[in-house]
């Protein structure tokens, strides 16, 4: 007995004609944008090796990826992120290319998040990755691109950037006498923004002043005066020049654009662990979660065998084009002629059509031979011209559409 064969599986979706037009927009304006950086486009497998995501950093929880075998026994998993699939590609096929390497993808990706009811399994994704740079220059495009992408698809929407730097995080872990698993649920906590939480996990391990200073981490949001708030909190030589960093980079943006909506958040924790210096996250007006999201990661690379450094970016499609339809409805424009067409006059019909739309014009035929149908079926449709074709003429109509 079949029960599936009229339902998507759990955190998937058909998309129908305004999401389509919706998605193909934000695809749009984000290609242009990457594009006119001098971006060029790279599509990897749906299929990669289990392996490629499993390398000597766990970088995903392996619960959360989509795996098969294929016709060899070989596990395989429907690519859970597009960074490292483009790692991959780095260091082999690419290897020899003159550094930097400019990318971008538009592309799905795919992840189990079973914990976190509601959430999509299936994620149309576009973003950049900047290969082979690690300069302040570096960081600055990628941040541009992202506010250019969030005020370019935003439209009308408000958006936010948020800025931080995983090293401070990293540094307080390092530092910190907690089990691995201790130290995994930190992690997830801060990045889930779970305080209360936090503040109680912490306790179990003591009361000092490396825990004091993690409670204190997601509350050093805001503007410039989180970085002098940060360096009372901990006085530390390594911590202060990151912060120096973070300040010099916030001052730069600054400067480049003195009306983006950027804040520092030194709580930002990014759900994959491969990032190893700047993170980010943007947000529109209406979505609840980021939809931008992306960062430094030096050192991924290096697990594929080629040690440069990259960063970059990833924009969620779907989120975006969700938040633009409620805003901005798409506007669907009606095709500009309907032919109608008499049995024996097909042939006719479909010159007739190819040589309106070789001067750009949208045109359908009717698939009804009696021509009142056919002029109903053009008012319905807001088809305001009628090409009526018979044995004995060709006769063009203005159909009056209603309001």
């Amino acid at each position: 007995m079949r029960q599936y064969d009229l339902i998507t599986p759990e955190g998937t979706k058909d998309y129908l004609f305004d999401e389509c037009a919706l998605k193909r927009e934000v695809e749009t304006k984000t290609r242009n944008i990457f594009k006119s950086m001098g971006y060029s486009r790279i599509i990897t497998p749906a299929l990669e090796f289990f392996d490629v995501f499993h390398q000597n950093s766990l970088y995903f929880p392996q619960e959360e990826f989509c795996k098969l075998t294929d016709n060899k026994g070989r596990l395989v998993v429907l690519r859970p992120d597009s960074t490292v699939p483009i790692a991959r590609v780095t260091a082999t096929r690419l290897k020899e290319a003159m550094l930097p390497l400019r990318l971008y993808y538009t592309q799905p990706v795919w992840h189990f998040a079973p914990s976190l009811k509601g959430r999509s399994t299936e994620i149309n994704q576009t973003g950049i990755e900047l290969i082979g740079a690690s300069s302040k220059m570096a960081d600055l495009e990628v941040i541009s691109a992202a506010l250019e992408v969030l005020s370019s698809v935003g439209n009308s929407v408000s958006y936010s950037l948020e800025l931080g730097d995983i090293r401070i995080f990293k540094e307080l872990m390092l530092r910190l006498n907690a089990t691995p698993s201790q130290k995994e649920e930190i992690h997830a906590l801060i990045e889930a923004k779970n305080y209360p939480a936090l503040n109680d996990m912490l306790d179990k391990i003591g009361e000092h002043k490396i825990t004091n200073a993690l409670k204190k981490l997601p509350t050093l949001f805001g503007g410039e005066e989180v970085f002098d708030r940060a360096d009372e909190i901990f006085q530390d030589s390594r911590i202060t020049e990151i912060l120096e960093n973070m300040r010099d980079l916030y001052h730069t943006v600054r400067e480049i654009n003195p009306d983006c909506r950027i804040t520092i958040d030194l709580g930002l924790i990014n759900k994959t662990d491969y990032y190893t210096g700047l993170v980010m996250k943007g947000y529109l007006e209406g979505y609840g979660e980021e939809v931008i999201s992306g960062g430094r990661y030096d050192k991924l690379l290096s697990e594929f065998g080629y040690d440069i450094p990259a960063v970059g970016m990833a924009v969620n499609v779907d989120a975006v084009a969700a938040v633009i339809g409620k805003k901005n409805p798409p506007v669907h424009a009606a095709p500009d002629v309907l032919i109608a067409a008499q049995e024996g006059c097909e042939a006719e019909a479909v010159q007739k059509a190819a040589a309106l739309r070789a001067e750009g014009l949208c045109v359908e035929h009717s698939m009804f031979t009696d021509f009142v149908l056919s002029e109903e079926y053009a008012k319905d449709r807001k088809i305001a011209r009628i090409i009526l074709i018979s044995s004995e003429q060709t006769e063009e109509l203005e159909v009056k559409i209603d309001e």
